[in-house]
């Protein structure tokens, strides 16, 4: 810890800690960023005890924080203090971010202008990093020469939009974007617009529209004479209904008066000549 009164300062409205707070940062800074994020406030962050801790030389250090000011995670100043007794004086102050500050926001909070919003709610929620703003931020960690700021992610992320709509994976764009760099890379951001513009995967060939199904052929057998086959295909002597022909309907026509009354007659005369039988004992 440092003398009272001394030490890392924590910035207001920060967002809570996520695997990803310092991914757009160097290995070795965002080593350095996530040690320094986890020291309580008053902890002496100054390079010489940080050398103690970490294993890194004092130069490597001074480096290190110079690009974590850079990159909006740290701030160091002076802060004037007026003591009880009346008297004035300048004391050194270093304000760290987890979440990376722009220059405008730093000047407003050196001024004290720090909307009321992030001072009562320093927990609110962290907007959501696009997957291809991760990708981006996280090409630093395996490629140093290709370490981005917070604002060159968000700039190039929309050129990653059509990469992802024709199929290609993060690796692949990874690959892209990394393999066959010139030495040394003046500028990153240049760089990887130029690569992501130009290396753009063709659009993908339209797939073939689907081969229409053939339906099944199928033999029925006719219900009258049990022939199969399809009634417009069968040969002739086959029966009305395979050809398509109702059966004609046939109608008796009524008998006279006369001859139901004569037919009526025999029918009676054919009775009462019967032999009539015996009623048995």
């Amino acid at each position: 810890m440092a003398n009272p009164g001394y030490g890392k300062r924590t910035a207001p409205g920060q967002h809570p800690r996520s695997p990803h707070d310092f991914a757009h940062l160097p290995p070795r800074e965002a080593a350095i960023a996530a040690y320094i994020d986890r020291l309580p406030d008053g902890a002496d962050i100054s390079v010489k005890t940080l050398a103690k801790t970490l294993p890194y030389g004092q130069c490597a250090l001074r480096t290190a924080l110079n690009r974590l000011q850079q990159a909006g995670h740290l701030r160091r100043g002076r802060e004037h203090l007026t003591a009880e007794s009346g008297s004035a004086r300048w004391i050194t102050r270093s304000w760290f971010s987890r979440t990376a500050r722009d220059d405008d926001w730093w000047a407003r909070f050196t001024r004290g202008g720090v909307p009321e919003a992030e001072r009562e709610d320093p927990e609110r929620g962290r907007p959501t990093r696009s997957r291809a703003h991760i990708l981006l931020a996280a090409l630093g960690r395996t490629t140093p020469s290709l370490s981005l700021s917070q604002a060159d992610c968000a700039a190039l992320a929309p050129l990653l939009l059509p990469w992802f709509e024709r199929g290609a994976t993060d690796e692949t764009i990874r690959q892209a974007l990394t393999t066959g760099l010139p030495t040394p890379v003046h500028s990153p951001a240049a760089l990887l617009r130029t690569r992501l513009t130009r290396k753009l995967p063709p659009e993908p060939e339209p797939e073939p529209e689907p081969v229409p199904v053939r339906p099944p052929l199928r033999m029925l057998e006719c219900a009258t004479c049990r022939t199969p086959g399809r009634p417009e295909a069968l040969p002739g002597g086959t029966c009305g209904a395979c050809r398509g022909e109702r059966a004609p309907t046939r109608h008796k026509a009524p008998l006279p008066a006369t001859s139901v009354h004569a037919r009526a007659a025999e029918i009676r005369a054919a009775m009462s000549l019967k032999p009539r039988g015996r009623t048995p004992v």
